[in-house]
């Protein structure tokens, strides 16, 4: 933190400075961001909005109104999903851990979070209405200007201290997934809102959102917004960096081939983490080892039944190289990598029908003479093409090429550094749809398909919010699946069965509570959480 005095105006702004390396002056550089002001009386930082304004960010449940709201009028609330929601906030220890980092607004944050998770793609400014008729943390309500207050008071600090909190929820060794999605926004003033390939299709500027899932754990752990213009390959290096601040050491990755480079598997190889990274049929050393197979690919003593596929595994050498700046040379050495090849028959055609579409649509631009520019590498790679003023275009197939191309059909690798065998790392892979759900999770049913905040630290805040929200839906869901209730019940279905448990409050009296069917306890104890006592019979 930096204290400079303005001689004009007699104030004294608070600036935060990082220091980092300019690559291309090729000299030490820091960067100050504005926090506020300081106060001469109290000699706190007032937060600001960047131009010497006072931020209206209010403390939403000062220090002196802590605990419980008094009940001041007679109501009929409902509480059973609520009640499910508080118990997984104990066992998780989100509860806990929300309050250490948040301790005047966790309950807002808490009841922002069960709003959305039981109010199935409604937008933020009808929690008023839901609150009217639900039991929450948060016994007031909290309008749409008072939610963006909230989403601007949750800082950098908290937030890193919320994840290093929740490593407790990481199990040992598990393999962690690792993915990205893109999230529009209808605002176009923030700095990392930028127009680029939308992952779902919409023609609207986004920003990526990165995510980490434990994969037994079947929870979130951590995530990142990043500008849309950064392509995923370029995010391992950074990713590492961040994850080591909360004290996440001994984490092991799984990724698509979109994360696949030399660099970020030399990076993984220096930082010692473990691997498992799905990669292309066409790199060099897959298709050596695929040429290696050759007859043998569809032969019985290779197929898994279980999988249904012809599976082959291989040690090979990973040629690693470290540059090093301060001593002005590059390490060159090989380390061992696991190569894991599964040969799929029904891939193997469809591939092989999809590359003749390709050729034919190919030779039709060819002999048109309407050639498009961003297939001029393939045009070489597969056709020797002549023109003369009498005869036109001729052409003719660089077979060889094509028969390399065709040999690798019905191919799918997975390369590694830990796991030897191909049957658990093909599992492993597998168990990667947990992330394309959370995605689908936190835009779908979360509502977070498009944005319309327009300040930087409301979408930062908002984020966080639909992360926390994103724990307990994971956490419901995991659950669901180790007992079996997704055969009887979606996940609205089993929310709406106990959403309908009832208490009844009036001023200085104690609550009571509504009847509690059986099959209501019993999802309580399928989802590890204490059942709600049944209602007393009436005698």
């Amino acid at each position: 933190m930096i204290k400079q005095l303005d001689k004009r105006s007699g104030i004294t702004y608070v600036y935060e400075s990082t220091s980092y390396w300019d690559r291309a002056k090729k000299q030490p550089r820091s960067k100050r961001t504005l926090i506020g002001r300081l106060d001469p009386d109290k000699g706190e930082v007032v937060p600001t909005d960047g131009r010497g304004k006072r931020r209206s960010i209010k403390n939403l449940n000062p220090l002196a109104k802590r605990g419980p709201v008094p009940v001041t009028q007679t109501e009929r609330l409902f509480f059973g999903a609520t009640y499910l929601f508080d118990q997984i906030g104990i066992v998780t220890g989100v509860t806990a851990d929300l309050k250490t980092c948040f301790p005047h607004t966790y309950q807002q944050i808490q009841s922002i979070s069960y709003y959305l998770i039981l109010e199935d793609r409604n937008p933020l400014f009808r929690f008023k209405r839901w609150a009217m008729f639900h039991k929450r943390p948060y016994g007031n309500t909290i309008p749409s200007q008072r939610s963006s207050e909230l989403f601007q008071s949750i800082t950098e600090d908290a937030k890193m201290q919320f994840f290093r909190l929740q490593r407790k929820l990481q199990i040992e060794k598990e393999y962690w997934a690792y993915d990205s999605t893109s999230i529009s926004s209808y605002s176009e003033s923030l700095r990392q809102v930028k127009h680029g390939k939308n992952k779902d299709g919409e023609k609207l500027p986004q920003i990526n959102l990165t995510l980490i899932f434990g994969e037994n754990s079947g929870l979130p752990f951590y995530y990142r917004k990043l500008s849309r213009n950064i392509p995923d390959v370029k995010t391992i290096r950074e990713l590492l960096r961040e994850l080591d601040v909360p004290g996440y050491e001994k984490i092991k990755l799984v990724m698509d081939r979109g994360y696949y480079s030399a660099d970020n598997i030399n990076v993984l190889y220096k930082e010692h983490r473990k691997f498992l990274c799905s990669t292309s049929a066409a790199l060099q050393f897959a298709k050596d080892s695929i040429r290696e197979i050759g007859a043998e690919k569809d032969r019985c003593e290779h197929y898994n039944s279980d999988l249904e596929l012809y599976v082959f595994s291989r040690t090979i050498a990973w040629d690693y190289e470290q540059e090093r700046p301060y001593k002005g040379d590059t390490i060159r050495e090989e380390r061992r990598m696991y190569l894991h090849l599964y040969f799929n028959p029904d891939k193997f055609s469809d591939d092989g029908k999809a590359l003749n579409r390709k050729l034919d649509a190919l030779k039709a631009e060819l002999l048109s003479g309407k050639r498009v520019p961003e297939h001029e590498k393939d045009y070489r790679k597969y056709f020797e093409v002549k023109e003369t003023p009498k005869r036109g275009i001729s052409l003719s197939y660089k077979q060889e090429a094509i028969d390399s191309v065709r040999d690798r059909c019905g191919f799918f690798v997975l390369i590694g550094n830990e796991v030897k065998d191909p049957v658990t790392a093909l599992r492993l892979y597998r168990m990667r749809d947990i992330i394309e759900k959370a995605f689908w999770n936190i835009k779908e049913r979360l509502n977070l398909r498009r944005t319309l905040t327009s300040s930087e630290s409301s979408l930062e805040g908002k984020l966080f919010v639909e992360f926390v929200a994103l724990i307990y839906f994971s956490y419901i869901k995991k659950k669901m699946e180790e007992a079996g209730l997704f055969s009887r019940y979606t996940m609205q279905e089993l929310l709406d069965e106990l959403d309908v448990i009832e208490c009844f409050r009036e001023p200085g009296k104690a609550a009571i509570q509504g009847e509690v069917l059986k099959k209501q306890e019993q999802i309580y104890r399928d989802l590890g959480v204490e059942p709600l006592p049944a209602a007393p019979e009436m005698k």
